[in-house]
């Protein structure tokens, strides 16, 4: 009888497997791939834009007239930079009427103290209103916040 001097079937338990396991590998290699695949088409979009057409038209009109009327804490009423008189309604009414007759009417800016009181400034309020002048604002409002 011979004796076998080689690796017999009973200890094949102890070796170490030398082979990679490729199962994961491939299973991230084919995550990859479609992740690829589907960001791919949004970087070749292209961006559309509607670019101005030119225009051959007349320039804009002129900018309109601005009337700047400041109302001082004593009722005192500036009308761009002219004083007028605090109790002189009469004066307001005729420029705001003049103003009002214009055919490209004014922008009205009331520009108001904060100590001024309020009725000073609803004097002129409601004499534009009343004369059919649409372009009236308040000017400064952040002062009084």
């Amino acid at each position: 009888m011979g004796m076998n001097v080689g690796t017999s079937s009973a200890d094949d338990d102890g070796d170490v497997m030398v082979d990679i396991n490729t199962t994961p590998l491939i299973d991230v290699m084919l995550v990859l791939l479609i992740m690829f695949i589907i960001t791919i088409p949004i970087q070749t979009h292209a961006v559309k834009m509607n670019t101005p057409i030119p225009n051959n038209a007349a320039p804009p009109p002129k900018p309109p007239e601005i009337i700047r009327v400041d109302i001082d804490f004593d009722g005192t009423i500036g009308w761009n930079g002219e004083v007028i008189a605090p109790g002189d309604r009469a004066a307001v009414q005729s420029r705001l009427s003049a103003a009002a007759a214009l055919p490209d009417q004014p922008e009205l800016h009331i520009r108001p103290n904060k100590l001024a009181a309020y009725e000073h400034v609803a004097m002129v309020l409601a004499g534009a209103q009343r004369l059919g002048m649409t372009k009236i604002g308040i000017v400064g409002n952040e002062q009084f916040q």
